[in-house]
């Protein structure tokens, strides 16, 4: 069935933030700040470990870097677009429009939670490769190991930061649903380098929220990710 990879993953982050609603009941704020550290912790080096692995390579027996080029270009223009558009911002309205339509306008931390974890939930080449091959191959799998990391990222997260974090599974939904859907389309221009370049920055990204997550607003997250859209568009010119 073509779309369930979709409808897993986006239940499993559902039911991830459930079960962090549950669990953070029962624990203390001291708790919840060393909770949300580690989460910071985890998601800066699985970011700084994407990025790395992107970017370094061993040739005649030395470590040698790469892509330098493309990064610096990709971050630069999608910054511009991102700015110019204002992603941040619409995402921001997005969830303050789902805190009151929800009930929580007496939450003050729905919003960042909301944002934070639908970037994090939401960038990345498994997203974008899984969907593909839901799409045209109606093989769900990748999607669904995929959503079995979200779960786990989105129980934490929400335990530490609020409900905001379960609402993350919109944009999942929408943007993994979307790709299936136009994935005959997308298909040609995701080559090796393509999904390469896209993990790279993606990777980047990710370290950028977990930034975020100890120094709040350092990066403007949402801003930058028409990047990635630019780092696809690199490989094919």
């Amino acid at each position: 069935m073509i779309g369930l990879g979709t409808l897993i993953n986006t239940a499993l982050v559902v039911a991830g933030g459930i079960a962090g609603m549950l669990f953070g009941r029962f624990i203390t704020p001291r708790l919840q700040d060393g909770l949300m550290k580690a989460t910071a912790l985890s998601v800066l080096f699985v970011g700084l470990a994407g990025a790395l692995g992107g970017m370094l390579s061993v040739a005649d027996g030395k470590l040698v870097s790469g892509g330098t080029a493309m990064i610096v270009v990709s971050l630069a223009a999608g910054a511009l677009v991102g700015e110019w558009i204002n992603l941040e911002h619409q995402i921001g309205r997005f969830g303050e429009w789902l805190k009151y339509k929800t009930g929580s306008a007496g939450d003050s931390s729905f919003v960042d939670a909301f944002v934070t974890a639908s970037l994090t939930v939401s960038i990345g080449a498994m997203a974008i490769v899984g969907s593909i091959q839901d799409g045209i191959n109606a093989d769900p799998s990748t999607l669904i190991l995929k959503g079995a990391i979200d779960a786990l990222l989105v129980c934490i997260m929400t335990a530490s930061m609020g409900k905001g974090c379960i609402f993350s599974a919109i944009p999942v939904f929408i943007f993994e649903g979307s790709l299936t859907l136009l994935a005959r389309l997308i298909q040609p221009i995701m080559s090796a380098a393509a999904i390469a370049n896209l993990s790279t920055v993606g990777a980047i990204l990710i370290f950028c929220v977990g930034v975020n997550l100890i120094w709040e607003r350092t990066f403007k997250v949402a801003n930058l990710l028409p990047a990635v859209v630019v780092a696809v568009l690199f490989a094919l010119f």
